[in-house]
């Protein structure tokens, strides 16, 4: 059982404690799910996470009064990627593809919200670009006005969800200035003419994801989000709400691998005692205790605040998820150390989080990139 003193923390309130309960009692019922066929794991998470209701923390309907607890989700992320990572995957997904709708959208584009949150429909958020990965301010996909709305031209890359997703919310050029300024973001349904699935990208730790090629893709002046030229603002508001729950994801990760560590080192060994009898072990669980603790008072701070009513939380994200995936790879690979050969053995518990852990120091801002919004933030 993992360590769940955290709870009592001033950041949670007891309705955060009763959900963290309530999803803890349905991951070990339901998790973790066979991931032979990753798209089909992925397409009965999102149902089964909708069909119990936890999907409904994903997003907010601002139309009806509703605002996203940002604790909430990150103890949602938490727990499930403690359990089973493609788990938090699909979650994880419904709430980033729909943010910039949680955010922003209108009244016609927050209907989607009652579909992603339910379940009844997959959600993708299109920014990354081949030529463009970290720097969003280089976007090239065009986005040209047409008669009735409009015109989409170019490619996506590393889409998550892509190829299952229902619809995705694409950043474009529309040109109202150079680079950050000039860019504005679409809600795209899937089965729109000109969209296609050009690639599936196959990773380390499987992950249904894909490159799109927009060929000339119509879409209406509704599918516009915020006002033209809002894009980058949009995007990074997003961000600001969901780079915490990435570092919850990775602490959750964390946390399984220590408790993983704890259960091997303490196994009598054939001569006599323990692994954790020795006092190099025992340094090595004291490391990664200290960086869980550290990892999740970061994150959970971030959240606290944002959910307090800060417009921004920018520094305090990038330094929640910078410090929790970093620490979180170093704590998974020194558990796979005191497995020692049983580390690497495929289909281990450590040899899969060492898999899974690695793509969260890359999406949603690289680490280096999160060390320069901090460091700008600092010197601002």
């Amino acid at each position: 059982m993992a360590d769940r003193s955290f709870l009592d923390w001033p950041f949670f309130e007891p309705r955060h404690r009763e959900l963290a309960a309530a999803l803890e009692d349905w991951c070990v019922a339901h998790l973790p799910v066979d991931h032979g066929d990753v798209d089909a794991a992925c397409k009965a998470l999102v149902a089964a996470l909708g069909a119990a209701g936890f999907l409904r923390h994903s997003g907010a309907d601002a139309g009806a009064g509703e605002a996203l607890d940002v604790r909430s989700l990150c103890l949602i992320r938490e727990t499930l990627a403690r359990h089973d990572p493609l788990a938090d995957f699909a979650f994880a997904m419904q709430g980033l593809g729909m943010g910039a709708v949680t955010l922003f959208g209108t009244p016609g584009q927050r209907a989607w919200l009652e579909r992603t949150r339910t379940g009844q429909a997959i959600a993708a958020f299109a920014l990354t670009e081949p030529g463009a990965g970290s720097d969003v301010a280089s976007t090239a996909t065009l986005a040209e006005r047409a008669p009735s709305g409009w015109r989409l031209t170019g490619e996506k890359t590393y889409i998550s969800n892509g190829g299952i997703a229902d619809l995705y919310v694409v950043f474009a050029r529309t040109g109202e200035a150079p680079g950050a300024r000039g860019l504005s973001a679409f809600l795209m349904p899937a089965d729109s003419a000109g969209l296609t699935i050009a690639e599936r990208i196959e990773v380390i730790a499987p992950h249904p994801l894909a490159r799109l090629k927009l060929d000339g893709v119509a879409l209406p002046d509704a599918a516009l989000i915020g006002r033209p030229g809002e894009g980058f603002k949009i995007a990074m508001s997003v961000l600001d709400v969901f780079r915490p729950t990435v570092g919850a994801a990775a602490l959750g990760m964390a946390r399984r691998a220590l408790g993983e560590a704890l259960a091997r080192v303490r196994r009598p060994r054939a001569g006599g005692g323990t692994l954790a009898d020795h006092q190099m072990v025992q340094g090595h669980l004291a490391d990664m205790a200290l960086k869980v603790d550290a990892a999740a008072l970061l994150v959970y701070r971030a959240a606290w605040a944002k959910d307090q009513g800060a417009p921004r939380i920018t520094r305090e994200a990038a330094m929640a998820k910078l410090y929790a995936t970093e620490a979180a790879q170093e704590v998974i690979d020194a558990a796979l150390q005191l497995h020692g050969g049983d580390g690497v053995r495929h289909g281990t518990a450590v040899e899969a989080l060492y898999r899974d852990i690695r793509a969260l120091r890359i999406y949603e801002g690289a680490s280096d990139v999160q060390r320069v919004v901090i460091a700008r933030a600092i010197l601002g």
